[in-house]
């Protein structure tokens, strides 16, 4: 009972400082590894048996690492492709200058990128464009904002989309082709509503472009490298050829990954074979520009909501749960909602561990269906609720209070009417509303 509240306590600091990182010296990284590894050190302490104990870490060990691989082969594939500048084959496509047009294209393409990209990389990749389209202003801040809602949603209707949906789906809680036609409407909605009632706002309306009637071709000083469009072919395939790779082999995903990655790294070597001012277009280089800090945050996270997995915390939080909340999408609704608060990744990692019952939970189970929706859509109700957001902050100067007053309200209501969608279609709340009349 002690090293309950012992890890109960130590889980909470290391979570409050991780939320409060923007405000203090520390990498959130670097304390997520701490908070693991003496989580894991007061498990062996007040464990009856360390034998044990070095069985569920090496249990554990094992899940964690197979996520850490398929992020970092998949971090590796998109900078290949970035470095190529492939991706401006897909953002080419955004040539309108009309605010309300330019919105929603905005919106749209970004909702298509994160659904085969992360949702980080997205916002990146995009708001990097915005810079190059749109003069400083509040409408490119608002077209940022778009970015992030779309770059969430995006990620929410594909296994690897998001970091969320990917855990999921290498845990066996969702499949390929069920999450992908169950999600796919819910998330078209919780974009097309926002973007509904930004369209209507004074920065579209009034603002508007300075550059409206510039004919300047987009990204004219960006050329596509050598070979880009077969690199961003062939690298665009290896994220996709993943599902089929596990459906043909039956093997984890992180294998599948690994073999794109290697295609692709044997691809590049040989293009630019010999020419000395390629090299940083190869997969050495790339190494260096992946987001290395991110991975290790995921491996600290997952490891310490393992750990309170493994001492049994996690499952009677679940039983809590159980018994004051009956209605398995309102626990689902509700962890959507937190996730605008509190990091979406850890907070599915200990959704993952509270409800590993799968004779209660099966695989595409309407409960796992709505977290991998309600957790990745949730994040963009604050700027502070996903990566996406956090790095849109970053990178274009945009405080919380902003986002809060100029997005948040928009965002919650597109989350509730993405829910909306998916029980309507599931006929969950059309049943309660005849019934209430009845």
């Amino acid at each position: 009972m002690i090293q309950n509240i012992v890890m109960a306590l130590l889980f909470g600091i290391g979570y409050v400082v991780i939320i409060l990182e923007e405000s203090l010296p520390f990498n959130k990284s670097g304390i997520a590894l701490l908070m693991a590894v003496s989580l894991w050190v007061v498990r062996s302490i007040g464990a009856p048996s360390l034998e044990n104990v070095v069985l569920e870490l090496q249990h554990a060990t094992v899940e964690v690492s197979q996520i850490v691989f398929y992020l970092l082969g998949a971090m590796t594939i998109v900078e290949i492709i970035d470095a190529h500048q492939g991706f401006k084959l897909v953002t080419d496509y955004i040539t309108s200058r009309k605010p309300k047009i330019l919105l929603w294209m905005v919106g749209f393409v970004s909702f298509s990128l994160s659904s085969v990209l992360d949702n980080l990389t997205t916002t990146i990749l995009m708001v990097s464009l915005l810079r190059k389209l749109v003069p400083p202003s509040e409408y490119r801040k608002l077209l940022g904002a778009v970015v992030v809602i779309a770059a969430n949603a995006g990620g929410a209707w594909t296994p690897t989309g998001d970091v969320t949906t990917t855990m999921l789906w290498m845990h066996g809680h969702i499949s390929t082709f069920s999450t992908i036609k169950n999600l796919l409407l819910p998330s078209v909605v919780s974009l097309a509503v926002p973007l509904a009632f930004m369209s209507m706002t004074s920065e579209v309306n009034e603002i508007g472009l300075n550059t409206c009637h510039s004919h300047t071709p987009l990204l004219a000083s960006e050329d596509i490298a050598p070979r880009g469009k077969l690199v961003f072919g062939v690298g665009l395939g290896a994220l996709v050829f993943v599902p089929v790779f596990k459906s043909l082999t039956g093997l984890p995903p992180f294998m599948g990954i690994l073999f794109g990655l290697g295609v692709v790294w044997i691809l590049t070597d040989v293009i630019h074979y010999g020419d000395l001012e390629r090299q940083n277009l190869t997969v050495p280089h790339a190494f260096s520009r992946i987001d290395i800090q991110g991975a290790m945050f995921f491996l600290g996270i997952l490891l310490s909501v393992s750990s309170l997995e493994a001492v049994g915390i996690l499952r009677e939080i679940a039983k809590y749960l159980d018994v004051h909340i009956h209605n398995v999408e309102l626990i689902a609704s509700v962890i959507g909602v937190v996730s605008a608060i509190i990091d979406n990744v850890p907070l599915v990692a200990a959704t993952m561990g509270m409800y590993d019952d799968l004779s209660k939970y099966p695989q595409d189970s309407e409960f796992w269906q709505l977290i991998a929706f309600c957790a990745g859509t949730g994040g963009s109700i604050l700027i502070t609720g996903s990566a996406a957001g956090v790095a849109f902050m970053g990178m274009e100067k945009v405080n919380f209070f902003w986002y809060f007053r100029k997005v948040s309200r928009f965002s919650f209501i597109g989350y509730v009417a993405g829910v909306a969608t998916y029980l309507v279609v599931h006929n969950h709340l059309l049943d309660e509303l005849l019934t209430n009349v009845v």
